[in-house]
Parts: structure tokens; C-alpha cells; sequence
């Protein structure tokens, strides 16, 4: 990846074709917290300036390293996108895991407060989205 003598572009479809996908592995599952957007947002920002050869001390912005590559913040959108089709994919069936997701699970409820299920997390996130755009 380092190498000079691959194009910028070869370097760029590696890392979205490999790298992005070892990241992100089963990220459709997870319930991540804003701390965990925030290392994932570094984590991309870190891809981008290895591909430059910019150290963290040569003092440029993020949104310069993104022009310098040409490319935009993608890596939450495609976690995003991922969780939705596999949300929607489990709710088209009838399965246990659904049942979990929806929280119709039978038994007590534990004394404390409610913890945030992954269908809570989704509505939230896309109502949160929605008013970003």
C-alpha cells in the first residue's frame, strides 16, 4: 500500500475492497456508541493519511487530507447502509433473532433501566439522520 509505483486509484479500490471490509466485519451487528463512530471516523482518517505519507505532525486538516485523495468520509455510511439491509433482512423473516430485535422476548424484566435494543438504536439513528440531511 505504500509502495510508489501503484496508483493513487489502485491503492484507493484496495483499500475500499480489503481494507473496509476486515474493518467493518459484522459491523451490521453491532450497537456502537458515539466513541465508537469517533475511532472509526480516526481509523479512516489514519487509512487516508498512510496513503499520502502525511505524519500527524505536518499539520493538515482532515478535510485537506480528503481533498488531497479526492474522497469523502464513507466508512460510517457504509456501516450505516450494511445495518440496514441486515435489519430489514431479519425482520422480513420469522425467527427468534427477530423476536429478540423487536423485544417481544417472554419473561420478567430485570429492575433497571430499559437497555437500548438494536430496532431502538436503528429508529433513532435514522430519525437522527434524517435531520442531518
Amino acid at each position: 500500500m505504500l509502495s510508489k509505483n501503484l496508483n493513487k486509484d489502485i491503492k484507493k479500490r484496495i483499500i475500499k475492497a480489503i481494507i473496509w471490509s476486515v474493518a467493518v466485519y459484522a459491523a451490521d451487528t453491532w450497537t456502537y456508541k458515539k466513541e465508537d463512530t469517533k475511532r472509526l471516523e480516526a481509523f479512516e482518517m489514519w487509512v487516508w493519511r498512510k496513503i499520502e505519507k502525511i505524519s500527524w505532525r505536518d499539520k493538515k486538516t482532515n478535510e485537506e487530507v480528503l481533498q488531497m485523495v479526492q474522497e469523502e468520509r464513507s466508512l460510517t455510511d457504509v456501516i450505516w447502509r450494511r445495518k440496514k439491509n441486515w435489519i430489514g433482512y431479519i425482520l422480513r423473516g420469522e425467527s427468534l433473532l427477530r423476536e429478540v430485535i423487536e423485544g417481544r422476548m417472554i419473561g420478567k424484566r430485570p429492575r433497571r433501566r430499559k437497555r437500548l435494543g438494536m430496532l431502538n438504536e436503528f429508529l433513532k439513528e435514522s430519525s437522527y439522520a434524517e435531520l442531518k440531511k
